[in-house]
């Protein structure tokens, strides 16, 4: 079996092919992606208290670089998705089987989000169901499915627009059951009474991201907020359709800036009605979440692709981006794992490997900033020693 198509053969044995640029992998989305995994490592272990404002998430309404990792993950799974499903479409692919393998994927990343969710200690009393994976693997799957459906980009731009749209106008118009209409009988996008929470109060009650035994909050991932966080997927997808286009790289460079610079600008503009807020995953947070994506996805098309600079910086985020999922992973179950660990700690009383190691290193640093960020970077670091002996064994772990 041969290993590549040229274009020809490529359009004679897929011709929805036609006309796109021949199939080559895009190194600076590896180099994206691995960026995006790396940061999510870092602020998802940031130290603790002593970490900087822009190492943790905004509280509720507003941003912060944190708020930007999972939603250019999220932007990336979009452009992937075109890249991949091209490749596999030009080798003959047929679109139930990648229908299948879509269906298979999304439910092996709901199944590691639980587990990820519940590691080490599993009660199922409160378990929670959303999560980070879950909603990658909603995403993936409707975008995909989408995808398989329909590869023309004016799709995708009614999909965005009715998702941003629609979601925008549940949020703010639909009344509460039992609350009242936001703006009038309740705050507009109060954090506990809004329609988001109240969906997953009655559909998943004790089992969300924040509860309490007598009080059930919300949960930041929740079934309504997938609505948008599609938005985000179709973004990614969009830009991939651009980027799988014949049109020379500075062209497609320059129109990423333009699509980065407009995002940016209609969505601070959305936000002054409808506020930036990813607990939420608001409209004007997914365009501009999107623009800051697109932002990276530019640089990264310029270095890599346009420039050729592809030698030594780009190293540690490739080795990163060709196992994310798996560097996820790792990064989620470790803490649990390290914490089995007991040591004894400077006061004489027991304390696990993580919390030792951390006293004994990091700690020491006078600036509890650069203390929480240097334990940050360090785990990262740490996390990126499997990572790496994968990559050198050439082991790449796919879903």
């Amino acid at each position: 079996m041969q290993t590549s198509l040229t274009e020809k053969q490529t359009t004679a044995v897929n011709p929805a092919l036609a006309g796109k640029s021949p199939l080559k992998r895009l190194l600076a989305l590896d180099v994206v992606r691995g960026i995006t995994i790396a940061f999510m490592i870092m602020v998802n272990n940031n130290g603790g208290p002593g970490s900087w404002h822009f190492m943790n998430h905004a509280n509720w309404n507003g941003l912060t670089p944190t708020d930007l990792v999972f939603p250019t993950f999220v932007f990336v799974v979009g452009v992937s998705v075109v890249f991949a499903t091209d490749a596999r479409l030009a080798k003959g692919a047929l679109r139930s089987e990648l229908a299948k393998h879509t269906v298979i994927r999304t439910i092996i990343l709901i199944i590691l989000g639980i587990i990820v969710n519940s590691f080490p200690f599993f009660h199922l009393a409160h378990m929670r169901f959303y999560g980070v994976l879950q909603r990658i693997g909603v995403c993936y799957l409707v975008v995909g499915l989408f995808y398989l459906w329909d590869q023309r980009a004016s799709t995708k731009w009614m999909a965005l627009a009715g998702c941003l749209i629609g979601y925008w106008f549940l949020v703010r118009w639909v009344p509460i059951p039992g609350i009242g209409m936001p703006g009038r009988d309740v705050p507009f996008m109060d954090i506990e009474k809004n329609l988001v929470s109240w969906i997953d109060q009655h559909l998943f009650p004790y089992h969300l991201y924040l509860y309490s035994p007598d009080h059930n909050v919300r949960d930041p991932e929740g079934l309504l907020s997938d609505l948008p966080a599609i938005g985000t997927a179709l973004m990614g997808m969009l830009a991939g359709l651009w980027l799988r286009s014949k049109r020379s790289v500075g062209t497609k460079t320059a129109g990423l800036a333009i699509a980065c610079i407009s995002s940016l600008i209609v969505g601070y503009l959305w936000s002054l009605e409808f506020p930036l807020n990813k607990n939420m995953w608001t409209s004007s947070f997914v365009l501009v979440a999107g623009g800051y994506s697109l932002a990276l996805l530019t640089f990264a098309h310029f270095t890599v692709e346009q420039m050729n600079w592809r030698k030594g910086w780009t190293w540690p985020w490739l080795v990163f981006g060709s196992n994310a999922i798996a560097a996820y992973m790792f990064s989620e179950l470790m803490p649990g794992i390290l914490s089995f660990i007991h040591m004894t700690g400077t006061n004489g009383k027991p304390t696990d490997l993580t919390t030792w190691v951390a006293m004994h290193t990091v700690a020491k640093i006078p600036d509890p900033h650069w203390a929480a960020f240097a334990f940050s970077v360090s785990f990262a670091a740490f996390c990126f020693i499997p990572v790496w002996i994968l990559y050198r064994k050439k082991i790449f772990l796919k879903i």
